[in-house]
């Protein structure tokens, strides 16, 4: 069964997507209706003054006719129109850019304009002759129509800077707590660790056989080391010129003592000697996680290979199983905190390693490839020095 903490953390972010896809698609509906509406009155507006330039013509001698539709064509404040005669003459123009109204080409054009987004209205006259009146959107409507965009855009920036910051913030918190979990664990161990040094010494002392006090100097030794780990965590670690070939296959060695028989661990590399800035004991750590996670990838006989190859500046190391692979949609995820696909397990292994990899080193850590039922490559990048 695969644990992962972070399976709610990806559902809520589907609620909030989904709750904001719907926010949106009222926002574009109720704005579009309200456009909708405001078009049908922008051209009743036109034909309203449509009418009034017709009547100019029917009401030569009617002063106060007259009067009142002048005042309806000036009433017209908003929406760009062009009036012309029946050959396409162009015999007046309304709430144009007046700059360029004197330019016959920008006139020409702007009636273009208006063609592509509403049909002309045709103006009767009593004498048999006819206009044409070509209009466009206002300004008014087309910024109305953008403002959903608009403000979604400043929302979703919003909601982005806030989400990153949240999340910096939130990153940041996690490393302390796990900064502080190791050292307080280092620090835990250390106290019976002493202990056991001094019992060691006892224990000698009473003519103990010596092979068996080797194998337990060897363990006090490892637990030691742990102990040394863990306490780097949370603070910088030195680094140090090492030979990166030598480090890498120490490592594989002290595992390939203490795996399962039926797991062969094999080391390969391109090249006798490669000096990397390295603190060696976090980097030994690292290639033991690697390793171990391959070991509880695979099921019964299996192959670790770990390869390290010489390219240009960088230094490539592989380690790949013959497990039972990754889904893709978990190159990234399994190493966060907390991802785990054991029953038993913190899922720290991954994490831990990411961090001394890509912190400490300055280097790449990645799933290079995978595939279900066929095995894994991690591939560890580092720096060679010049």
């Amino acid at each position: 069964m695969t644990s992962n903490i972070y399976a709610e953390k990806n559902r809520w972010k589907w609620l909030l997507f989904v709750g904001a896809v719907i926010i949106g698609s009222i926002t574009f509906w109720y704005t579009n209706s309200f456009v909708g509406e405001l078009r049908e009155v922008e051209r009743r507006k036109v034909r309203l003054w449509a009418e009034a330039t017709r009547q100019i013509n029917d009401f030569q001698e009617d002063n106060q006719a007259i009067s009142f539709v002048f005042e309806v064509i000036r009433d017209n404040k908003t929406v760009p129109v062009i009036l012309t005669d029946q050959d396409g003459m162009i015999k007046g123009f309304r709430n144009l850019d007046s700059a360029k109204a004197d330019s016959e080409k920008y006139l020409r054009e702007q009636i273009r304009v208006m063609k592509s987004q509403h049909e002309p209205i045709i103006i009767d006259y009593d004498s048999g002759n006819q206009d044409v009146i070509y209009y466009k959107d206002s300004i008014l409507l087309l910024k109305l129509q953008y403002f959903p965009i608009i403000m979604l855009t400043v929302i979703a920036l919003f909601i982005g800077v806030a989400y990153y910051a949240f999340s910096n913030s939130r990153r940041s918190e996690q490393n302390r707590v796990w900064a502080g979990m190791a050292r307080e664990t280092a620090h835990q161990i250390g106290t019976p660790l002493s202990s056991l040094m001094g019992w060691l010494e006892i224990l000698r002392s009473q003519s103990v056989d010596e092979s068996i006090l080797t194998e337990v100097e060897k363990d006090i030794r490892r637990l030691d080391t742990i102990t040394d780990r863990f306490s780097k965590i949370g603070s910088r670690p030195n680094l140090k010129e090492n030979d990166v070939v030598e480090v890498t296959q120490n490592a594989v060695d002290y595992l390939k003592r203490r795996v399962s028989s039926k797991i062969k661990v094999e080391f390969y590399t391109n090249v006798t000697s490669l000096i990397v800035p390295l603190n060696a004991s976090l980097y030994e750590w690292v290639i033991e996680n690697l390793v171990k996670n391959g070991i509880d990838a695979i099921t019964g006989e299996g192959q670790i290979t770990v390869e390290v190859q010489h390219m240009g500046s960088k230094v490539l190391i592989d380690v790949t199983d013959t497990g039972k692979g990754l889904r893709k949609s978990q190159f990234q995820t399994v190493f966060r905190p907390g991802f785990t696909t054991k029953k038993r397990g913190w899922g720290l292994g991954l994490s831990l390693a990411k961090r001394i990899i890509e912190e400490y080193h300055g280097g790449k850590i990645i799933v290079y490839r995978s595939e279900k039922g066929k095995g894994t490559t991690f591939r560890v990048t580092l720096n060679v020095t010049a």
